[in-house]
């Protein structure tokens, strides 16, 4: 069972960086498409951006040029510089797994991974 454990939240203000990163639990880490969301109550999950095994990632829209997402296969560890934040960055975000190495063009879709971590918490004040 892979576990995903989260950290790097907090509270910042608007045009603050924060820094998250997600540990995971198994080897096979390394082999895994990695992602992250967001949620904000009432909303659906929302995809922040991937990482494939071959260091490829791809964004969406509101994530270019502010987040960058990262990994390190040694230490089983996924990262997510975030940079500019806004109050509209302000969500749960949550790093996934899926156990395959090319995340596709549809990474967006939460229904597609197979393992989640418990959310860490961003507040963006204004």
């Amino acid at each position: 069972q892979e576990q995903l454990v989260e950290s790097g939240g907090g509270s910042v203000q608007a045009g603050g960086s924060l820094r998250l990163s997600c540990a995971s639990s198994r080897d096979t880490y390394s082999t895994y498409c990695m992602g992250w969301f967001r949620q904000v109550p009432g909303k659906g999950r929302e995809g922040v951006a991937v990482i494939e095994t071959d260091g490829t990632t791809q964004y969406s829209d509101f994530a270019k040029g502010r987040f960058t997402i990262s990994r390190d296969d040694a230490k089983n560890t996924l990262y997510l510089e975030m940079n500019n934040l806004t109050p509209e960055d302000s969500a749960m975000y949550y790093c996934a797994a899926r156990g395959v190495r090319w995340c596709g063009g549809v990474w967006y879709r939460p229904g597609l991974y197979d393992y989640w971590g418990q959310g860490t918490q961003v507040t963006v004040s204004s």
